[in-house]
C-alpha cells in the first residue's frame, strides 16, 4: 500500500507541476490544439491542381492548337502561355511562371496526316517533385488522350464499330485503385506522420523544461524509489495518450483523414507510444540542469529526427548506422504503426514489429531512467 500511495502522490505532483508551469502547459496541451488547426491548413486542398505549364508550339497547326486545348482542359494543369520560341518558354520557367513545359515539334501535324507517330516532349520542374509529378502525369494523360483519338480514327476507317477500334487499341484494361488514401491526398499522407513527430518533440521538450526547472531551483519534488518514478511516468504518459486520442480521434474526423481501421490496435499502440515517449523524456530530462539547455538540445535535434523517422525518406533506405539510430526513436515505429492500424486497418499481429519495438523502447528507457532517478531523486 505504501508503494501505491507513493505512486499516486507522484502522479498528482506531476499533474500539479504541469498545471502550474505555463510553458509546460502550453507545450502539453495548447500547442497541440494550435498545430491541429494550423498545420493541416496549407494542405486543405489535398491534391495539387492547376499547375501552370508553358507550351512551345513550333508547328502552329490546327492539330497542335487542339492538343493545347486538351492540355488546358485537364484539371491538373493550366496553360500559362504559348510561344514559338524556346527561350521564351525557358524564361517562363526561370521566372516561376510555369512549372513544366509541353514541346510540340514543327513536324507534328505532318506526321499525323502521313500516318506516322509524332513525338512530343514534356518536362517538369524536377526541383519540386510534387509539382513535377503533377505536370508529367497530366501531360502524359493529355498525350494519351490525343493519341487515342488519332488511333481510333485510323482504326475506325477499317472497323465498323468504335468499341472494336478501342478494343484493338487497348486490349488489356488496367484499373488503378489507390488503397488506404483513396483521394491520394497529400495531407492524408503527411499529417498522420507529422502528428507523431509533433507529439514526441513537444513532450520531450516539455518534460525537459520541468526537470530543468526542478534542478535549477534544487527542488526536486519526488521521493526516491521505483514507486514514485512509476507514478510520474504514468502521469506524463497519460498526457501523451490524451493528445494522441485528440489527434487520431477528433482531428482526423474533423479533417476527414483516413481513420478508424483498427481502433483496438490504435489504442494499444497509443499506450506503448505514450510510455516510450514519457520514459525517454524523463531519462533525458534528468540530465538537464536548466530549462534553456533542454530547449536548445531538443529544438536542434528536431529536424534530424524528422529525417530519421521514415516520413520524408524510407527508414529502410537509410545507411545502416542511421537505421540503428532511427530504431531508438519512438516516432519511427509509431509512425508506421499508427498508419498501419489507424489508416490501413492492420491487426495487432500484422503491426507486431512496431508494437514490439515500442514495448522494448519503453522498457529500455524506463530501466535507464529508473537507474538515474534513484541517483537524482531526493537531492532537493
Amino acid at each position: 500500500m505504501s508503494a501505491l500511495r507513493a505512486a499516486a502522490r507522484a502522479f498528482i505532483q506531476t499533474w500539479q507541476a504541469i498545471l502550474r508551469d505555463k510553458a509546460a502547459l502550453l507545450l502539453f496541451f495548447i500547442s497541440g490544439i494550435i498545430y491541429s488547426f494550423f498545420y493541416p491548413l496549407p494542405y486543405s486542398a489535398e491534391t495539387v491542381r492547376r499547375v501552370p505549364v508553358a507550351v512551345l508550339d513550333q508547328d502552329g497547326s490546327a492539330l497542335s492548337r487542339q492538343l493545347i486545348r486538351y492540355a488546358g482542359a485537364h484539371p491538373g494543369i493550366v496553360v500559362a502561355g504559348v510561344s514559338t520560341r524556346l527561350d521564351a518558354v525557358q524564361d517562363m520557367i526561370w521566372r516561376g511562371e510555369a512549372a513544366g513545359a509541353l514541346l510540340i515539334p514543327a513536324d507534328f501535324s505532318r506526321k499525323i496526316l502521313a500516318g506516322q507517330a509524332p513525338e512530343i516532349e514534356v518536362g517538369g520542374h524536377g526541383s519540386y517533385p510534387l509539382l513535377n509529378k503533377v505536370v508529367l502525369n497530366s501531360l502524359a494523360e493529355v498525350g494519351g488522350t490525343v493519341s487515342a483519338g488519332i488511333e481510333l480514327k485510323r482504326l475506325g476507317a477499317a472497323t465498323p464499330l468504335a468499341t472494336q477500334a478501342e478494343a484493338a487499341r487497348q486490349p488489356l484494361a488496367v484499373e488503378a485503385l489507390p488503397l488506404f488514401n483513396v483521394r491520394e491526398g497529400y495531407a492524408s499522407y503527411i499529417v498522420p506522420g507529422v502528428v507523431v513527430l509533433i507529439m514526441q518533440q513537444t513532450f520531450l521538450l516539455g518534460i525537459g523544461l520541468l526537470f530543468g526547472s526542478w534542478f535549477s531551483a534544487q527542488a526536486f519534488p519526488y521521493a526516491r524509489g521505483a514507486a514514485a518514478y512509476c507514478g510520474a511516468l504514468s502521469a506524463f504518459a497519460l498526457v501523451v495518450a490524451l493528445n494522441a486520442m485528440y489527434f487520431f480521434g477528433f482531428v482526423f474526423w474533423w479533417q476527414d483523414y483516413p481513420r478508424g481501421g483498427n481502433l483496438a490496435g490504435t489504442a494499444v499502440l497509443t499506450l506503448l507510444f505514450a510510455y516510450s515517449v514519457a520514459a525517454l523524456g524523463m531519462l533525458i530530462g534528468m540530465f538537464f540542469r536548466t530549462r534553456e539547455r533542454s530547449m536548445q538540445l531538443l529544438v536542434a535535434t528536431s529536424l534530424p529526427i524528422m529525417f530519421l523517422s521514415g516520413l520524408t525518406w524510407p527508414a529502410s533506405a537509410l545507411p545502416a548506422p542511421l537505421q540503428l539510430l532511427a530504431r531508438l526513436l519512438p516516432s519511427t515505429a509509431a509512425i508506421q504503426g499508427f498508419i498501419a492500424t489507424n489508416q490501413m486497418g492492420a491487426s495487432l499481429h500484422e503491426a507486431g514489429t512496431e508494437l514490439a519495438t515500442l514495448f522494448g523502447l519503453a522498457l529500455l528507457f524506463a530501466a535507464l531512467g529508473l537507474r538515474q532517478w534513484r541517483r537524482m531523486a531526493g537531492s532537493g
